[in-house]
C-alpha cells in the first residue's frame, strides 16, 4: 500500500476526463472488455469527480442525474494500492457537495457500513442522502 501523502488533487468537475486514462481505472478495478466510444459517450453524461496522483488517475467517482429530482453514483472507483487514504470518502463528500440533489446508490454487498458511515441510509435496495431541493 503506498502510504498516505499529500500529492493527491481532486477534481470536483472534470469535463476533461481522457477516456483513455478512465478505461485504465476501470480495468484496474473491474477488468474486462470496454468500447472506448461508447465509454466516451457515457463520461459525457456524467459528473465526474477524479483524484489524482499527478498525472495518474488513482479515483474516481460518477454522478447521473436530471439536476432536480434524482441523482445516483453510477460506480466509485480507487485503484487498489491506493486504497486506505481516504481518497473514495473524500470522493464521496465532494459528489454530495457538487450534486444538485439527493444521492442514491447501490451498495456491492459488505460494502454497506462504508455509506453508512458517510451518512447515507438504507432505503429498499439502495442508499440515500436526502438534499432539499431548490
Amino acid at each position: 500500500m503506498i502510504p498516505i501523502n499529500e500529492s493527491i488533487t481532486y477534481n470536483a468537475d472534470d469535463q476533461d476526463l481522457c477516456v483513455t486514462k478512465f478505461l485504465s481505472l476501470v480495468n484496474a478495478v473491474w477488468p474486462g472488455e470496454y468500447h472506448e466510444q461508447f465509454t466516451k459517450e457515457a463520461i459525457q453524461k456524467t459528473l465526474n469527480i477524479t483524484a489524482w496522483d499527478d498525472k495518474e488517475l488513482v479515483g474516481c467517482i460518477r454522478i447521473l442525474t436530471d439536476g432536480y429530482f434524482f441523482g445516483t453514483i453510477t460506480e466509485i472507483l480507487v485503484r487498489s494500492e491506493y486504497r486506505g487514504q481516504k481518497i473514495g470518502r473524500h470522493l464521496m463528500e465532494l459528489a454530495f457537495e457538487h450534486s444538485p440533489t439527493s444521492l442514491f446508490i447501490g451498495a456491492q454487498p459488505g460494502k454497506e457500513h462504508f455509506f453508512e458511515k458517510l451518512g447515507y441510509t438504507k432505503s429498499i435496495q439502495s442508499f440515500q442522502k436526502k438534499k432539499q431541493r431548490k
